[in-house]
């Protein structure tokens, strides 16, 4: 209950002090931006993969100013392999906002924060506790494995009544001082200690009164989701390849996968791209040229991507702002792609593929 004193903050504050990570880029000159960025990086992705993406990110866009002012593109062009692309779209769309309705600076009422583009309630919450040292608890993964395994909470955190007993505990177990340590400290120990598989409860400073530990259920707790079955989708691109080293591209969807982003035109059969590129390309060769096969895992998903390598003649297709581009592999432009399409295009690059290509 508010006011009664947490039952875990005295321990994971001691621990803190000795084991938590205090060098990390968004501790350094901490500001709510800093913090709204990491926070937003960090969703689903390791800290040792965001930390490099941090620097470049924040040396780009060193305030809200900065990345309202960026064309989306370069926002995910610096997104570019960081994967989950939706999330670097909503911090430039939460940037126009907070520049038109907040003056350039983030809220700091909780409500204005969690209505911006990507902002929930345990963001909100995070990113005030973390910069303002304001009273406001959390339930990020680290910390609801956590309070799960500690308090012996079964279910999935999808069950309603479940997330309502989970942020029920974090309200009742964050302190009422050094509220911006206790939130470091949770997070760190889910991040390091508490971990989803195989957690080093003999390094655990609450270890003693965990249920989970007490039980023996540390890997049943918290439930895991109900997996779904795999499958594989298989996809062909069109790369189609200009003299003057440019590749066609267009901009894919929002919404689904790599939303937003630029890929070369897909098709879902070799028939349909032989189509296209009889249909759309000039005089494109009308036999293509298959490359290697290109393998990328989604969470639930493969995808296997056949990409097929055309030549274009002359001025081959003409382009429709903001759907479609040229991009010259050896001059790149600083646009969002996925990791495997920046793989092939830096193929397309060297002499040896690029001369194969104008034979």
């Amino acid at each position: 209950m508010p006011g009664s004193a947490s039952p875990i903050a005295p321990a994971l504050l001691e621990w803190h002090a000795r084991e938590g990570r205090h060098d990390l880029p968004w501790q350094e000159n901490r500001t709510p931006y800093r913090v709204w960025v990491s926070e937003i990086m960090l969703q689903q992705t390791q800290v040792a993969t965001v930390v490099p993406y941090y620097r470049r990110f924040m040396e780009r866009f060193p305030d809200v100013r900065a990345l309202a002012a960026a064309p989306v593109d370069e926002v995910l062009h610096l997104w570019s392999g960081l994967g989950y692309y939706a999330r670097a779209r909503n911090l430039h769309r939460a940037a126009l906002r907070i520049l038109d309705e907040h003056g350039g600076e983030l809220p700091e009422s909780f409500d204005a924060l969690a209505s911006l583009p990507g902002i929930g309630r345990s963001t909100a919450g995070a990113i005030l506790a973390l910069a303002t040292a304001k009273r406001f608890p959390i339930l990020d993964g680290n910390a609801r494995r956590v309070l799960s395994r500690y308090f012996g909470v079964p279910g999935h955190s999808s069950e309603s009544s479940v997330a309502r007993r989970l942020w029920e505990l974090s309200e009742r177990s964050t302190p009422h001082d050094r509220v911006d340590e206790y939130t470091q400290a949770i997070m760190d120990l889910g991040a390091t200690v508490c971990v989803r598989s195989r957690p080093l409860c003999s390094r655990c400073p609450l270890a003693e009164k965990c249920i989970a530990r007490r039980t023996g259920r540390q890997h049943e707790l918290p439930a895991p989701r109900l997996a779904r079955a795999r499958h594989r989708r298989r996809v062909f691109m069109v790369v189609a390849l200009r003299d003057d080293g440019s590749v066609l591209l267009e901009r894919r969807p929002e919404s689904g996968v790599w939303g937003g982003l630029w890929c070369p035109p897909e098709f879902s059969s070799a028939t349909a791209a032989g189509a296209f590129v009889r249909g759309s390309l000039g005089e494109a060769a009308v036999e293509p040229r298959t490359l290697g096969q290109l393998e990328h895992a989604f969470t639930h998903f493969d995808l296997s991507i056949t990409p097929l390598l055309v030549r274009c003649r002359g001025a081959a297709r003409a382009v429709e702002e903001g759907v479609s581009l040229w991009y010259n592999v050896r001059a790149p432009s600083r646009i969002g792609l996925p990791a495997p399409i920046t793989a092939l295009l830096s193929r397309l690059a060297d002499e040896s593929l690029f001369d194969a290509a104008r034979v």
